[in-house]
């Protein structure tokens, strides 16, 4: 049998971010303390060499607690941000799914906020028309098109955004946890379409708390604890160890 293509490939991956050690209160006394070099960062490793591979079809849970990493991964597989050391290869388009509201303008309507989306994961005007209609139907905002987007509520946003991100199928989909703010039948619709993608050969990265989600969806996961790799493999395994752990 041959090997599936490996569509996300994680080598020896640390992100670091520099955490401000003293309290600067204006941009003048920031800039002139950067002049003068007498800023004071320190060392915040986030991830801390993390490694793993994701083949084409296949459905990888990312768990762990608040804080472990996760989403910072998710940030620099989706090249939002570059790894401090090690490597991170993706073969194919990406349709991420991080932050709630990431590429939405509130002030704009939801009609227009359709159509900026749909720029910022590369489609064309003409693409989005010929969508338009799949993905108010299946967000269910068609009495809400042109609204405002900030008068919207957190689940509102959700399924507009899963709506765009999903309507054509990616090769590699990305979801962290921006589901967990809608309501059980929206969940339920967004999991149906997501194994709809999986059987089509889409690759999923997935974070959420929901432990009975994740053993639906995945089958493989790997466990970040404070940035460090304590587990991966199979879905099962790992779920219930970090489970256990948690007690």
């Amino acid at each position: 049998m041959e090997e599936k293509k490996v569509m996300i490939d994680v080598d020896h991956v640390t992100i670091r971010f520099n955490l401000s050690s003293q309290k600067i209160d204006n941009l003048k006394e920031y800039f002139v303390k950067l002049l003068k070099r007498e800023l004071m960062f320190q060392e915040f490793l986030a991830v801390k060499d993390v490694s793993f591979q994701v083949r084409q079809g296949e459905a990888w849970a990312l768990v762990g607690t608040n804080g472990s990493g996760k989403s910072t991964l998710l940030k620099a597989i989706s090249r939002i941000l570059k790894p401090y050391k090690g490597s991170i290869t993706v073969n194919g388009t990406v349709a991420p799914l991080i932050e709630l509201g990431a590429g939405f303008d509130h002030e704009m309507t939801a009609r227009e906020n359709i159509f900026l989306n749909g720029c910022v994961l590369g489609h064309t005007e003409k693409f989005m028309q010929e969508h338009f209609d799949d993905i108010v139907k299946f967000a269910e905002v068609e009495k809400f098109l042109d609204s405002p987007l900030k008068n919207f509520s957190s689940g509102m946003r959700a399924r507009l955004g899963f709506a765009i991100a999903t309507m054509v199928k990616p090769d590699i989909l990305i979801i962290d946890e921006v589901l967990a703010v809608g309501d059980v039948k929206f969940r339920q619709k967004c999991e149906a379409r997501m194994k709809e993608l999986l059987s089509g050969g889409t690759t999923l990265l997935y974070v959420s708390h929901n432990i009975n989600e994740v053993k639906s969806l995945c089958d493989h996961a790997i466990w970040i604890d404070k940035g460090v790799e304590r587990m991966k493999g199979d879905v099962n395994t790992v779920v219930d160890a970090y489970t256990e752990a948690m007690k």
